[in-house]
């Protein structure tokens, strides 16, 4: 005589399982995006946002600074005057730059967030948690409308890390800090080059 456990794990091996039917999602994947858009709600989260033509040319404010610039950055990104700083770097010299330079995978206009993937430009992670400091140069054809359309443009299994305004927590009596879990400020270059 088979236990009841027996029987049960019997039941579910025999089982008929149908087969598995798609998920039908209809979101709304289109909307108003845009530079306009992006930069206004990134703003909103105290992120110091520039319009842009000449990314270059909005770098000069980094001369005198010790920059770390990821593997993938375009060369014309590396403005003289600055102490580029280069991987691999250890935490402690990730730690004492003044900040860094990254390009991003997508950024969603909708929320007014930047997706990095640790792609061209980007990085590993550390390199934009552990500086004060954060440039993100985001180029108009970037910018998706919402989401979902920026989810349908990113490579799942990469390594995402979602970026909404600099780094801040209210978790203690409800005060706003910024700096904790990564940069206390993040400047952004949208370069529009319409």
């Amino acid at each position: 005589m088979a236990s009841a456990r027996e029987e049960i794990l019997a039941r579910i091996r025999n089982a008929k399982v149908p087969a598995a039917q798609p998920v039908v999602r209809g979101y709304h994947r289109e909307g108003p995006g845009g530079v306009e858009l992006f930069a206004e709600r990134v703003a909103d989260y105290r992120a110091v946002v520039h319009v842009v033509s000449n990314v270059p040319e909005a770098l000069t404010s980094l001369r005198g600074k010790r920059i770390v610039a990821p593997a993938g950055v375009p060369e014309e990104w590396l403005i003289e005057g600055v102490t580029w700083l280069r991987e691999p770097l250890s935490i402690e010299e990730l730690d004492q730059a003044d900040g860094v330079l990254t390009g991003c995978a997508v950024a969603i206009a909708d929320t007014g967030t930047i997706v990095l993937d640790g792609g061209e430009a980007q990085g590993r992670r550390a390199l934009t948690l552990l500086p004060d400091y954060h440039v993100c140069v985001v180029r108009a054809d970037q910018i998706a409308a919402s989401v979902p359309e920026a989810l349908q443009r990113l490579e799942p299994t990469r390594p995402l890390t979602f970026i909404s305004g600099p780094s801040a927590t209210s978790d203690i009596e409800l005060s706003r800090v910024e700096g904790v879990h990564g940069p206390r400020t993040l400047e952004v270059l949208v370069v529009d080059q319409q």
